[in-house]
């Protein structure tokens, strides 16, 4: 009786132990991913580039993004996912680059950036501390959260034809909802051991804090920009 007890008690703490050292990972991994990002995003500023646009750019954007997706989970075990999941937050840097710059025109616009950069922050710290720390279980949000995200992909190509201001603040206060939601869901995820690699843990993650700032800055450039 007693050897079984000692041995359930060692599997329980290694358990914690793996869940904490995947969490962990994936914050220093999350952390860095930054680098590449600003490095991305400053380059597209400086250079002034629009790589995409129009349906057609978007459509490209997807094939390109949704390419560098699927090459990081192929190779997640690897250091190779690293270096993919590093090349991709230097592509979405580049991609944040129009929306940088439009919003560098405004006399306020680096307030702006720095503003939505905050807002990013404290969503992200606030939804990860809930996510470790309360007992109720959101496990279930999964599929409502996939839904609210082909609802917004809809919506975002309607408004590339109708461009309608109204439509854009929808999309960016509904994109923060869910992305912030999917930052409590990703994270509980890891916490209760249904995610065990660190590289598809930060991909999830940084994608959500990724659709944020961008809602965000966007939302705050209609509102509160200044010419």
């Amino acid at each position: 009786m007693y050897p079984s007890t000692q041995s359930t008690i060692d599997l329980t703490k290694g358990g914690q132990a793996s869940r904490n050292r995947v969490l962990r990972n994936t914050y220093w991994l999350l952390a860095l991913s930054m680098i590449p990002t600003v490095a991305g995003a400053f380059l597209g500023v400086s250079m002034g580039v629009a790589l995409f646009s129009g349906i057609l750019g978007f459509v490209i954007f997807m094939a390109v993004a949704f390419g560098f997706m699927w090459a990081i989970e192929k190779n997640k075990d690897s250091g190779l996912g690293v270096a993919l999941l590093l090349g991709f937050t230097f592509f979405m840097g580049l991609m944040l680059a129009p929306l940088l710059t439009h919003t560098l025109n405004y006399s306020n616009g680096g307030s702006l950036i720095m503003t939505a950069f905050g807002g990013t922050a404290i969503v992200f710290a606030v939804m990860a501390s809930i996510a470790t720390t309360t007992k109720r279980d959101f496990s279930g949000m999964g599929s409502w959260l996939m839904a609210g995200v082909v609802v917004l992909l809809l919506a975002v190509v309607a408004n590339i034809f109708l461009q309608m201001s109204v439509l854009s603040i929808v999309i960016s206060v509904l994109a923060i909802g869910i992305f912030s939601a999917f930052i409590l869901y990703d994270v509980q995820r890891i916490v209760n051991g249904g995610e065990t690699n660190y590289v598809t843990a930060t991909l999830s993650i940084y994608l959500s804090v990724f659709n944020i700032f961008s809602s965000v800055l966007r939302l705050l450039g209609i509102i509160g920009g200044d010419d």
